[in-house]
């Protein structure tokens, strides 16, 4: 069942994060910080750590897929979110190796990858002209509060699929 759960939960978080800054207080939004939501790269980061085993690469397909797909409906360049999304899966996937999967680890993995995609995308984006922001006022304004609203999202979400991503590995036919 996980062949199908994981793409349907990655469908509604891609729905999701495009309206998920209403979900913000209207104080906290119409605010001068940009929160940039990456529910779907913090979920394929526990799919990574908890599901994927060391030969398997669903999170880095799936990365490719759904960076795919938000380039396609949210963003005017196609290839930065999936390029992005896939980088960051494939250095997690090569991360998870060195460490024990647990919360913190998850928390260290979250925050490693959401920083390097958000400054991998803000790279691409300043070298096309897409932005103008400078380094001091990017890292001030959206990837310091991008980092911390996407932990609070992970703590909010771990609980609920840790222990089922583990069971789903489990019970996988890994031979087909």
């Amino acid at each position: 069942m996980s062949r199908v759960y994981i793409p349907l939960i990655l469908f509604v978080l891609l729905i999701l994060e495009g309206v998920s800054i209403r979900f913000l207080p209207p104080q906290i939004a119409a605010g001068d910080l940009l929160f940039i939501p990456h529910w779907i790269l913090l979920f394929l980061i526990l799919v990574c750590i908890f599901y994927d085993k060391p030969r398997t690469y669903h999170a880095v397909i799936y990365a490719l897929i759904f960076g795919f797909l938000i380039d396609m409906i949210y963003t005017g360049l196609l290839g930065a979110y999936m390029f992005t999304y896939g980088f960051a899966m494939y250095l997690t996937h090569i991360l998870k190796r060195a460490f024990h999967g647990n919360f913190y680890v998850s928390l260290l993995l979250a925050a490693i990858g959401t920083a390097l995609s958000d400054i991998v995308i803000y790279v691409i984006y300043s070298v096309i002209g897409f932005t103008d922001l400078y380094w001091t006022e990017y890292a001030s304004v959206r990837l310091l509060p991008t980092i911390i609203i996407n932990l609070i999202f992970l703590v909010i979400i771990y609980p609920m699929f840790v222990k089922r991503f583990i069971r789903w590995r489990d019970e996988q036919d890994w031979s087909s």
